[in-house]
């Protein structure tokens, strides 16, 4: 059943987080530019501090008490550590070096199972001239990972982040591969649409441009939508012999977190059709034949949406889907504005476009329950109840698989 949020403690933080707390709301409320340098300076020195000492927990704190005590100073404060996480100065033969953790993403659905492995090595000259020819600076260096990863390998708190940009950097500095990042992948049994990440660093000297974009005359250099285009093309001749059976789309190559957000909005809609999709195709159950039901899930704000699937003629789970909520404003969207779908309509009329027309959303604030067991999420019914999704034996568990 939903659990309404109740009123929650205040969050006590340790001195080092007051301290960020207070510079975040400092620079929030901060009038001119040269007060923005001041503040700016002092957050850099505290960010790198606790950066250094790997204490996200400090900064993880700030960020839920500024959540929900000062929207400005928390919005100030993410964009801080996500800057001083995924770009640093490296110094190299005596000279001051910019450094950018960046990301392409590649977003893949469908309706059979996504390959387990995206193996670079065979691809990664190509990659590299295609990246220095559409994307980075003329006297841009870079360096890659030499494996595309999903969102479980990738850096799990702002300090990691910092490292790999570190890392990475130094890679490209040197020549020196830096593939002991990469963990082993997480099973994915079952995914039916996901993201996948090409990582590296791009490196210039201090001040120069990052991007191709940034070059040249204002009315002579390439747009990014022109230089985002030639990649487009160059990945579609170098990648879909990793994606077989898969519809891919590639996205803008851009800085780390910036990307990794896109790549978060542009799956939720395509794992909710590949979800759909499979369940008429695969699992041989028509559209007219099948329930969603949708349900808020979260502590005491709303974390995620979760989309339970069952049949008109059981209440049993037997599938789902979540779409997780990116920023606070979506999370509030429908009260923020009122000409603005909610995500649960959103949600709602994907679903129909699919021919699933039996949507249910139900009201209220549900835990974000996983099986204790198998650590898979759990969906709800009709009802309210939160279940482990279990097909029926006469449908395959499994997904095909092409690979």
């Amino acid at each position: 059943m939903s659990t309404h949020t109740r009123s929650t403690p205040p969050i006590r933080l340790s001195r080092d987080a007051q301290r960020l707390a207070a510079l975040a709301e400092s620079l929030a409320r901060s009038g001119s530019r040269l007060e923005d340098s001041y503040w700016e300076h002092l957050f850099q020195q505290q960010l790198n501090k606790l950066l250094a000492q790997k204490r996200n927990d400090a900064i993880e704190s700030t960020l839920e008490h500024l959540l929900a005590a000062n929207t400005d100073a928390y919005e100030v404060l993410i964009e801080q550590v996500e800057t001083h996480s995924e770009s640093t100065t490296l110094v190299h033969e005596g000279r001051d070096y910019d450094a950018l953790l960046f990301c392409a993403p590649v977003v893949a659905w469908t309706r059979y199972q996504l390959p387990q492995s995206f193996d670079l090595k065979p691809h990664m000259d190509t990659l590299a001239q295609q990246l220095q020819t559409h994307i980075v600076a003329e006297n841009a260096q870079t360096a890659l990972l030499s494996e595309m990863l999903n969102f479980d390998q990738m850096p799990q708190s702002f300090h990691e982040t910092l490292e790999w940009t570190q890392r990475l950097g130094r890679a490209a500095l040197k020549q020196k591969s830096e593939n002991s990042l990469i963990r082993p992948a997480p099973a994915a049994d079952g995914m039916l649409a996901d993201a996948r990440f090409i990582i590296g660093a791009i490196v210039v000297p201090k001040g120069e441009p990052l991007f191709r974009w940034q070059t040249g005359a204002p009315d002579a250099s390439a747009s990014r939508a022109q230089c985002f285009e030639a990649w487009q093309a160059a990945c579609a001749q170098i990648l879909p012999s990793l994606f077989t059976g898969c519809s891919i789309e590639y996205l803008q190559p851009d800085a780390y977190y910036i990307s990794s957000r896109e790549a978060d909005r542009r799956i939720r809609p395509l794992a909710l059709k590949a979800a759909a999709t499979w369940l008429q195709t695969a699992a041989g159950l028509p559209g007219n034949q099948i329930r969603a039901t949708i349900v808020a899930c979260g502590e005491s704000s709303v974390e995620e949406y979760r989309i339970g699937f069952s049949t008109l003629q059981s209440a049993d789970v037997i599938y789902g889907c979540i779409w997780p909520v990116l920023s606070k404003e979506e999370a509030v969207a429908d009260i923020i504005d009122t000409q603005q779908a909610s995500i649960p309509e959103e949600i709602a009329a994907l679903l129909k476009e699919q021919g699933i027309t039996d949507v249910r959303q139900l009201p209220g604030l549900f835990r974000a329950e996983f099986c204790d067991d198998c650590g898979a999420p759990y969906f709800p019914d009709p009802l309210g109840e939160m279940q482990h999704p279990e097909l029926p034996d006469e449908i395959d568990v499994n997904p095909l698989n092409f690979h």
